[in-house]
């Protein structure tokens, strides 16, 4: 072959003309190493050709991180809230033709909430809630805010924690304590602005706010949850002392409850309908109360968020086909740039099979590396997005894993056609080819 012809199919593969000069055809190691040499040989195409699958590898598995992200915050957040809940909201009113929202009857007591509590078995704990806006006052300073009597067992059903003092205590609901504990957005309001503390835990315990000119002792500060909705600006304070105090009504806005076994939060939400039903002594079909399983909510918004996971992924993932695509044209050009090559090495002993793994292996090369150069930067891309755009990212193994298995499979699916083409050259058309 000419100087000219060299340039134009790459460096001729030494190990593949000894073999086949030899008489017999070339092992696996000396395919590899013949792919390799003509790959070496074309580096800016075969980087070209590879950046389909870089681009494919690393969109799949930023993707994935950010989804996984999602879904591990959306789970901390509702996770947060308590475990195995069962929440009981009143129903809602109709006039006439129009129908109010949920909870705008005012058919929940407190003896619901007990005869739950006396009744239904496998429950950790039972506490209603009464709810309502107060302005809370401290040393000139106001804030309004939202107070909610419960039962001290509400506070280790909804996972609240003190940073500073204790949480409420049994004798504060049986004495009508005139005692509450505070979210860290109050204390920051009453005790943030010039006051002492400067919005520290510890410069609340002890102090004593007005709550509606009702005066309250801090007993504790809640550990900040943070999240939407600023579940920290909040107040609690016993049952009783609240409902009579306070907001004088007979009337809860809802009853929380937890189940002890997961498993049994069907069985225990049926329990307790048909148990409420006999408190109101409803004969109609229709409930004048609504029961919420928190699982299925949490359940419900893991599988949301699986989804949009799956769905960039997939989106991401036509990047790796349309790379494939393109290590297949640029296998083919190959072949068609190496006729003549094929054909002197068909002519002195190389098998088809020799040919055909040659290109595969050129094509399986250059997928896996793109894959391992995409996971690099997937990688370190999601780890810039977290950064730059303070969204959760979760990178497992197992997406990584996904993205380079793909891209081998990518390889081998789009170049077996190129080497099949390559391998079934007739050897005296292919010496003819110019």
């Amino acid at each position: 072959m000419s100087a000219a012809t060299d340039t134009l199919v790459g460096a001729r593969p030494k190990a593949a003309e000894a073999a086949a000069l030899q008489g017999h055809g070339m092992g696996i190691g000396q395919s590899v190493a013949t792919a390799l040499e003509a790959l070496n040989a074309n580096k800016l195409r075969s980087l070209l050709t590879m950046l389909g699958i870089i681009i494919g590898v690393g969109a799949v598995i930023i993707m994935i991180g950010l989804g996984g992200g999602a879904s591990a915050s959306v789970a901390q957040r509702l996770q947060g809230l308590g475990t195995n809940l069962l929440t009981v909201f009143p129903g809602s009113t109709r006039f006439g033709g129009f129908r109010a929202g949920a909870g705008s009857q005012n058919t929940l007591t407190q003896a619901d909430a007990d005869a739950i509590s006396n009744n239904i078995v496998g429950l950790t704990g039972v506490s209603p809630v009464i709810s309502g806006s107060v302005q809370a006052v401290y040393n000139g300073q106001n804030w309004s805010t939202r107070v909610q009597g419960v039962y001290p067992i509400y506070q280790q059903i909804e996972n609240w924690t003190a940073s500073a003092g204790s949480l409420l205590q049994t004798q504060d609901e049986q004495s009508n304590a005139r005692m509450v504990v505070v979210g860290q957005t109050v204390v920051d309001n009453l005790f943030g602005n010039g006051n002492t503390g400067s919005g520290k835990p510890s410069s609340a315990v002890g102090q004593t706010i007005r709550l509606n000119n009702v005066p309250f002792t801090i007993e504790g500060v809640l550990t900040a949850k943070g999240g939407q909705g600023n579940e920290d600006d909040v107040i609690f304070a016993p049952f009783s002392t609240t409902k009579e105090r306070l907001f004088n009504r007979t009337y809860v806005n809802q009853i929380v409850l937890q189940v002890t076994d997961a498993k049994q939060m069907g069985t225990v939400q049926t329990e307790v309908t048909d148990l409420l039903r006999q408190q109101h002594r409803l004969v109609t079909p229709t409930n004048d109360f609504n029961v919420l399983n928190l699982n299925s909510i949490i359940q419900t918004a893991q599988g949301i968020t699986q989804t949009l996971t799956l769905l960039l992924a997939g989106v991401a993932g036509v990047s790796l086909v349309v790379g494939g695509i393109g290590i297949m044209n640029i296998m083919l050009v190959s072949v068609t740039e190496r006729t003549r090559e094929i054909g002197i090495r068909m002519a002195i002993g190389a098998r088809g099979g020799d040919v055909l793994s040659q290109f595969l292996i050129e094509a399986v090369a250059l997928s896996v590396t793109g894959g391992i150069i995409g996971i690099i930067i997937g990688v370190a891309g999601a780890g810039v997005v977290s950064h730059l755009a303070g969204w959760a990212t979760v990178v497992s193994p197992g997406a990584i894993l996904l993205a380079f298995g793909f891209a081998a499979a990518v390889g081998v699916f789009f170049g077996y056609y190129p080497a099949r083409t390559a391998s079934r050259l007739d050897p005296i058309d292919a010496l003819r080819y110019e």
